[in-house]
């Protein structure tokens, strides 16, 4: 070996010289056996982007007591996460590397975000009480997740195993929209919505289960009332958004406990 070639560093591989996005592989199964892909699907991780943004968005926007447009943000988040996830099952373009993400979006969204709108909105008069109680949501929403991935496999898919993080944040993000709409004082019920940020956080990680609607197949045919219903409800939240979204909300993350009642009661 040369002396020039001696007082040079070793170039590595040359993977290494590649893009950061090119870096990225995984093994996949095709056909019976494992294929490794190199790069990540775009359209399905732009939706990602889209809801860890609008998460993003909504912290800095109840930092500024921006509530209305902080609580606007999750929602749309749940539109974009609700989109990832179909839309990478429509076009085939699933993989291991999305459903990390779509993860890591979900707990800024539906874990940080609300608990910090929350906070910001009505728990900090209640001082080191409020910022644990948000911080015990947003550890939930954490734990809820983690328990999701690790699941995801063997669980049953017509139902979530506790309230999902995505509903939970309705919950959350409804009542700081409906509260604020109406000016309610929060400094008043501050005690109450302590409550209600903790009973959502602990719904999460509980056992109760959810109708999760996966099995409902929307390429198939409905009557035609059917449409007529979905252009009814539309109708209604656009008429008024804040109120008609937080019923929704509360309604199903009370369904959880009330599908545990009946069946208690029926095998009783």
């Amino acid at each position: 070996m040369s002396e020039e070639k001696q007082g040079q560093p070793e170039v590595a591989d040359d993977d290494s010289l590649l893009p950061i996005g090119e870096l990225v592989e995984e093994v996949a199964e095709e056909d019976g056996s494992k294929v490794r892909h190199r790069g990540i699907y775009l359209l399905p991780n732009l939706f990602t982007t889209a809801a860890l943004f609008c998460g993003f968005y909504a912290v800095i926007a109840g930092m500024q007591h921006r509530f209305e447009p902080a609580a606007m943000a999750i929602f749309a988040a749940m539109l974009f996460d609700g989109l990832d996830g179909r839309v990478a099952r429509l076009t085939n373009t699933q993989s291991a590397f999305g459903v990390q993400y779509d993860s890591l979006s979900d707990l800024v969204s539906f874990g940080v975000a609300p608990s910090l709108v929350m906070f910001s909105w009505a728990l900090h008069v209640m001082g080191k009480l409020g910022w644990c109680v948000a911080f015990l949501y947003c550890a939930c929403a954490a734990l809820r997740l983690a328990r999701f991935n690790t699941q995801v496999e063997t669980a049953d898919k017509r139902f979530f195993t506790g309230l999902a993080s995505p509903a939970a944040a309705a919950v959350i993000a409804g009542t700081v929209w409906a509260g604020y709409d109406i000016q309610v004082e929060a400094r008043w019920v501050a005690g109450m919505l302590c409550l209600l940020t903790a009973c959502t956080g602990i719904l999460m990680v509980t056992n109760l289960r959810y109708y999760s609607f996966k099995g409902i197949d929307f390429r198939g045919r409905v009557p035609f009332f059917y449409i007529l219903a979905v252009i009814v409800i539309l109708a209604l939240i656009a008429w008024d958004p804040e109120n008609h979204l937080l019923a929704v909300a509360v309604v199903y993350a009370l369904s959880g406990p009330i599908l545990h009642w009946k069946t208690r009661k029926t095998a009783g």
